[in-house]
């Protein structure tokens, strides 16, 4: 058994020294440890070994060392795909330094690990949830029903099986409330889309975070709470907010918190149209038909919902003036937010 093993180890050994890709790895791999492998054959004349003890310690030895040897040549050829991925990029980008660039966290990244941190020390769970949702979960479990005028507000990009890309993370609301029941604490970040056009402060791709507090007797002033702290946290200052009147369907009433514009301290200027003021944040109390299309008793329990912007947070937070900065892939102005 012995040398029947030296000799499959020695052809191993010569078939894998000439394997160029994956493919030819992977046939090695089943002509020596396949169903019907070299190694299953020597198991099948293990039967009528006279020292079965020993020759079955032998095939095991080498059943391991040929698994090593494939996954060491599996190894070699992964490394020369992408030495030569590397070799082709120097071609047309002779001054690239592979080894030396360190990556860098994106700052909508950077904002929202920290909000999230904020939240999760008040209480809140940090959920997550679908880019693409039905109609349903978009709409008409928020209280905006098929033709209604709100729609209008967010128009977005449909697919050809009638699903859509959300245009705000309170897609997942319905889902959440469903998932606990009340009391609840919950925030869900994640990236909207709105086929809109685009300057300084509004884009068609961008990052929400959604946040919703269910419990008895919960009122504006428990919501203007919690976004005041949390926006103290990531600024490390008291900042002015106000809140204005804005109609939202699912919410009543609703309301555009918008925060001091930090870019021009208020002055006006190109990322707050001019106003002095950034719109941040759309929010209100629950309206009690979403509540109660997510199985809510609204006799009992009140709520309110958030729908904050992370990308013009992280605008001011970074003082960025132009919004599409973000999603430019410009490396040169978005590493310098913060290493990984």
């Amino acid at each position: 058994m012995k040398e029947k093993t030296e000799e499959l180890r020695k052809k191993l050994s010569e078939m894998l020294a000439a394997a160029e890709t994956d493919a030819a790895v992977e046939a090695i791999r089943v002509s020596f440890l396949g169903k019907k492998g070299a190694v299953a054959e020597l198991m099948a004349e293990l039967r009528n070994a006279a020292d079965k003890k020993s020759a079955g310690q032998i095939i095991n030895e080498f059943k391991t060392e040929a698994e090593q040897m494939i996954s060491d040549a599996a190894e070699r050829i992964k490394r020369a795909a992408l030495d030569a991925e590397i070799r082709s990029a120097k071609k047309y980008n002779p001054d690239i330094r592979m080894n030396n660039v360190r990556g860098s966290y994106h700052p909508i990244t950077l904002v929202s690990r920290e909000v999230e941190a904020i939240f999760k020390s008040m209480g809140f769970t940090v959920e997550d949830y679908y880019e693409i949702v039905d109609d349903y979960k978009c709409f008409e479990s928020l209280n905006i029903p098929k033709h209604h005028p709100a729609r209008d507000m967010q128009d977005t990009y449909y697919l050809d099986n009638g699903q859509l890309l959300k245009t705000h993370t309170s897609a997942a609301q319905n889902a959440i409330i469903r998932k606990y029941g009340a009391p609840l604490r919950a925030i869900f970040p994640g990236r909207c889309f709105r086929n809109e056009a685009t300057d300084a402060c509004h884009e068609n791709t961008f990052f929400q975070m959604e946040g919703i507090m269910i419990d008895e007797n919960i009122s504006i002033s428990n919501l203007i709470y919690f976004m005041k702290t949390m926006l103290s946290e990531v600024f490390e200052r008291d900042i002015k907010v106000r809140l204005r009147p804005g109609f939202f369907p699912f919410v009543e009433p609703g309301f555009e918190l918008d925060i001091n514009c930090l870019i021009c301290g208020g002055e006006g200027c190109p990322s707050c149209k001019g106003s002095g003021w950034l719109e941040l944040c759309p929010c209100g109390m629950i309206h009690p038909n979403v509540l109660a299309e997510g199985g809510i008793d609204t006799e009992k329990y009140t709520g309110f919902a958030f729908g904050l912007g992370l990308t013009r947070l992280a605008m001011m937070k970074y003082g960025v003036k132009d919004i599409r900065d973000f999603n430019s892939g410009n490396l040169k102005a978005l590493s310098q937010f913060g290493s990984n």
